[in-house]
């Protein structure tokens, strides 16, 4: 009973993340319409690392803080920080590209690369059943590509940052449990966070200097809705669960970040729903669903009722 209690926590918990990252995700939209994407990554890093050191720092709140070792230190740098600053890349310039709800629904289809990653083709019903189902995965992002295929370059472009950063995000993911095995998550997040900004700033300031950076009310709170509902508690959060349960389990819960996106784009942004986005959705969410269901607990249960 304890375990199941700790279960629905870590569940509801996910279930509020998703939501968080749909609003993060619309929020972000419309921001990089107007500022460099890379500042936008940086800058939004750089706040959220900041805001969850102090709170670890100052209180007891988010759990004990741990000194870093010079290897701990390093892992950090290089596992956590530059891999989410490469995926922050690809996900800021896919959304300045195509619609939020297209690159959420790419992030759906990262269970799969997850399963791909935790276990290689095996000569096994249980391996033919994972990887059947990544095809149907693989499939229902075809079909979301297929109409940029046929249409403008910078159409495609987008797609093909939302595909990218749907692989980036699997593999930080499996780089979040690593490091997790030695911090709690919040401290992966904020360091992850804070680092990831440091290595894109340099970079960010020559987009402000290209391109220049509009400031107003309405940016900064939308900056500040970003950092905090999109980055210190949803991260916090993620980071936790996949502290306790497999990665490939913890993402499956993407497969809710689309509906989340696209809601929240639809409502905020006037940002209108694609003809191939509900069937790609089905085909990713069906296959991700099929990999990682555990068919043998569900025949056991069957024959014991």
């Amino acid at each position: 009973m304890p375990q199941q209690k700790n279960n629905a926590a870590i569940a509801g918990s996910l279930l509020f993340t998703v939501f968080l990252w749909g609003g993060n995700n619309a929020g972000t939209k419309w921001l990089v319409t107007a500022w460099p994407p890379i500042w936008t990554g940086s800058i939004r890093f750089l706040l959220a690392g900041a805001v969850l050191l102090v709170v670890l720092r100052y209180t007891a709140w988010l759990g004990e803080r741990h000194p870093l070792t010079a290897g701990l230190r390093r892992q950090l740098w290089l596992r956590g920080g530059l891999s989410l600053a490469v995926y922050i890349v690809a996900f800021n310039w896919a959304l300045r590209l195509t619609s939020a709800s297209h690159v959420a629904l790419y992030l759906g289809a990262s269970p799969v690369w997850a399963l791909l990653w935790e276990e290689r083709p095996q000569r096994s019903w249980a391996s033919a059943k994972r990887y059947g189902a990544a095809m149907l995965a693989v499939g229902g992002v075809l079909i979301l590509l297929w109409p940029a295929l046929q249409t403008a370059r910078l159409d495609l472009l987008g797609e093909l940052f939302g595909l990218a950063c749907s692989v980036l995000w699997a593999y930080f993911s499996r780089q979040v449990r690593f490091l997790s095995m030695q911090l709690s998550g919040t401290e992966v997040a904020a360091h992850t966070m804070w680092m990831s900004g440091v290595w894109l700033l340099p970079f960010g300031l020559v987009g402000i200097v290209a391109r220049g950076l509009p400031v107003n009310a309405a940016y900064l709170g939308v900056l500040a809705f970003c950092v905090v509902c999109g980055g210190v508690i949803p991260y916090a959060l993620w980071n936790s669960a996949l502290r306790r349960w497999r990665t490939s389990r913890v993402m499956l819960f993407n497969n809710l970040i689309p509906l989340s996106t696209m809601t929240w784009a639809h409502f905020c942004l006037r940002e209108p729903v694609t003809p191939t986005f509900w069937v790609a959705m089905i085909l990713i969410v069906a296959g991700v669903i099929i990999g990682q269901t555990d068919w043998s607990k569900i025949a056991g249960t069957a024959e014991h009722y």
